[in-house]
């Protein structure tokens, strides 16, 4: 029996709205040499401080070896050794998952906790967005790093102290963020439908706001984890970040100081690393806000 018109094997898949807006982001992201220079850059750091314990075990950054006291970069030692014989091309990629984990954990909390205010200040407006609004504005009336300086100063020093200083001296500025970005979604009719359709705030900001505001968090945050890697280095030069002798850059720039003449290769590495990590995250956020605004997209 002879079948007349066999079934195709199905239909054609259509990407939906998403998905293209995805792609044509991720189009112009690759356009954009810079940035894409930045997330190779970035990617690599990545995985060098991934395989930290592979590349060169924990231990040999901590373990003390008088004989190779201020060794030049070479041979057994990379990076050359510092003032105690410790290997610092161990002490820079172990230094650096202390850095980065400081920057993208501190940037991601605060703007986590700045969420609901903001997008409740936005949202609501009124009294709720007054008071919110100059609350924020009280702890935005001292500089971020000041903030951080007082906060890890009351606190001490150490790793989860210093995160929490971090937190709390960012928390106000992504709040006023968040609110910006809220106030330029509000006013569209799909949020007047969804009011009216009896959403609560609450459905409002997890099914609207959140998602039309993901792009502009996304750009913020890579820009704040930046910052917050170079101010969380700056507390550790002064003494009120990660305790010794775990490895951090900017309490390796403290100790490296008093040998600058002798030894400049303690502080160029770590500082080369804290310039290069700012640097491939700044241009990362220039192309992510590039690629994701909608001004582009056609």
């Amino acid at each position: 029996m002879k079948i007349l018109n066999p079934p195709q094997n199905g239909p054609a898949f259509v990407p939906g709205p998403r998905l293209r807006r995805s792609s044509a982001a991720w189009g112009r992201f690759k356009k954009n040499k810079p940035a894409m220079a930045a997330l190779a850059l970035f990617l690599g750091m990545l995985a060098v401080l991934i395989f930290a314990d592979l590349l060169a075990p924990y231990e040999k950054g901590i373990r003390l070896n008088p004989a190779a006291r201020l060794a030049p970069p070479g041979g057994e030692y990379l990076f050359g050794a510092d003032e105690y014989g410790r290997d610092v091309f161990t002490r820079v990629i172990h230094g650096g998952r202390l850095s980065l984990s400081l920057g993208f954990a501190a940037s991601a909390a605060a703007m986590l906790l700045a969420l609901i205010p903001g997008c409740a200040a936005g949202l609501l407006g009124g009294a709720a967005d007054e008071v919110i609004t100059r609350i924020m504005d009280a702890f935005l009336c001292i500089p971020s790093i000041l903030l951080s300086l007082a906060a890890a100063a009351a606190l001490g020093p150490g790793f989860g102290n210093l995160l929490i200083a971090l937190v709390i001296s960012h928390v106000p500025g992504f709040t006023r963020f968040v609110r910006s970005v809220t106030l330029t979604i509000v006013v569209n009719d799909y949020i007047e439908a969804a009011r009216a359709s009896g959403t609560s705030g609450l459905g409002i900001i997890t099914r609207h706001i959140l998602r039309n505001a993901l792009g502009p968090i996304l750009v913020q945050t890579a820009f704040a984890s930046a910052r917050i890697i170079l101010i969380a280095a700056g507390l550790s030069f002064i003494g009120l970040g990660v305790r010794p002798p775990a490895p951090e850059w900017g309490a390796m720039l403290s100790e490296a100081r008093l040998f600058l003449r002798r030894a400049p290769h303690l502080m160029f590495f770590p500082s080369s690393a804290l310039v290069l990590s700012s640097f491939s995250l700044n241009f990362l956020g220039d192309g992510l806000r590039d690629a994701l605004d909608v001004r582009f997209e056609t």
